[in-house]
């Protein structure tokens, strides 16, 4: 008995909350949730995870007036629209590569974004290093580039770079932000003091297994990166900032776009189950904001053989990923 047959021989109830140890066999994941050997080797973040995006031909046009003018792409929509999957999307077809993240809180900087040098580590393995009498490592082993500078790393082929709500960070983060995406470049200072025989140094990269080459302290791209930059919304940015970004607005999904995505997710068999979903999440939604992966997951259980009605169904799901509700 395969794990699919054995699933549907126990139920959807794996836990049942009667403290009886038994076997069960784990369910598929959802598309969106697989990990490992479920999707290809290094990119469950992208393509093997993303059904095909859908984006209207008049959104996808400011996509590509942004990749044509090297500019980075400020995306703006309510939560779920899509906003931080349409990098994974844009990577994946264009062969762009594993998608570099960059997740924005209050305490972000741009620093940190670029590179992070780890001068303790340093004065520790050199210590060890002279104990030993051995050579002292190198500077470059202890500089690691941060999603900002790795984006930043010369090649025939830009490299795609998302900065996840940017809105959540410091107010004067966009400012900051503005000088490396107009220049292209930016220095280390710990490298740039080095000597000349030391002048060209190989980092380590946010990429595992990567190093990047850096000359006299400075590191400059050949080809602009993808940027997107997600807001939510939260606050305003500055007028200069604004200027150099080209806006993107996501627009909340429709009943037909709702559909259309739980195909794109679920397939088309998903439909049979969705009616009394999507009537019910329309209605709340108009309420209070709800996210569309929301739908998806209420949608996939019903589909795995959850037997509670549509607004049970919603009740828990809803709850659990939005608050109280």
């Amino acid at each position: 008995m395969n794990a699919r047959e054995q699933h549907e021989q126990q139920g959807w109830r794996l836990f049942r909350g009667d403290g009886v140890p038994r076997q069960v066999a784990m369910p598929p994941a959802p598309p969106w949730r697989r990990f490992g050997s479920g999707a290809r080797h290094g990119e469950h973040d992208s393509a093997a995870r993303t059904s095909p995006y859908l984006i209207s031909p008049e959104h996808a046009d400011v996509v590509n007036a942004a990749l044509h003018l090297r500019r980075p792409l400020l995306v703006t929509g309510s939560p779920g629209t899509g906003k931080s999957s349409l990098a994974r999307a844009v990577a994946h077809e264009l062969g762009l590569g594993e998608v570099l993240r960059w997740p924005v809180n209050s305490r972000s900087t741009v620093q940190d974004a670029l590179y992070r040098y780890d001068a303790i580590g340093r004065l520790r393995e050199t210590t060890l290093m002279r104990d030993r009498g051995e050579a002292e490592p190198g500077i470059g082993s202890f500089v690691r580039l941060g999603p900002l500078g790795t984006a930043l790393v010369p090649d025939d082929r830009p490299r795609v770079l998302l900065v996840d709500e940017l809105d959540k960070g410091d107010v004067d983060l966009p400012n900051d932000l503005l000088t490396v995406f107009e220049e292209g470049e930016f220095e280390i200072p710990e490298l740039a003091r080095l000597p000349e025989e030391q002048s060209v140094v190989e980092v380590l990269t946010e990429r595992s297994g990567e190093r990047a080459t850096v000359r006299r302290g400075r590191l400059a791209c050949e080809e602009f990166p993808v940027v997107v930059i997600t807001s939510n919304g939260e606050r305003d940015f500055p007028p200069a900032f604004l200027r150099r970004c080209v806006r993107l607005e996501l627009p909340t999904p429709d009943e037909e776009r709702l559909r259309a995505i739980v195909t794109a997710h679920l397939g088309e068999e998903a439909l049979e189950e969705v009616d009394q979903l999507l009537e019910v999440f329309l209605r709340r939604r108009a309420a209070r904001e709800l996210a569309t992966d929301q739908l998806l997951n209420a949608v996939f259980l019903r589909s795995g053989g959850v037997d509670v009605t549509a607004q049970e169904l919603l009740e828990a799901v809803l709850h659990r990923l939005g608050g109280a509700v």
